[in-house]
């Protein structure tokens, strides 16, 4: 069984000109989103099993969002595909 999971970002923000992700995945880094097409903003990552916490922090018009969202994660064995 294998130890790592690819995981998959999306998230619709109609509004934003910039999305962000930061994890302790990434030691609180920010990893940009891709824009697909209007609001649509994506992420492909290959993530150890485990836990995390994530934040996803959004700019619109320059001004970042004043919360950022916070987006929990359990990569487990149950989940994890081979």
């Amino acid at each position: 069984m294998t130890s790592k999971k690819r995981v998959y970002f999306r998230l619709l923000i109609a509004s934003a000109n910039a999305v962000v992700v930061l994890s302790d995945f990434n030691n609180w880094k920010q990893q940009s989103l891709r824009q697909q097409k209007k609001g649509l903003w994506t992420m492909w990552i290959t993530l150890q099993l485990g836990c995390y916490e994530c934040r996803i922090r959004s700019t619109v018009n320059g001004a970042t969002a004043p919360r950022p969202r916070s987006c929990p994660m359990n990569l487990d064995r149950r989940t994890a595909s081979s």
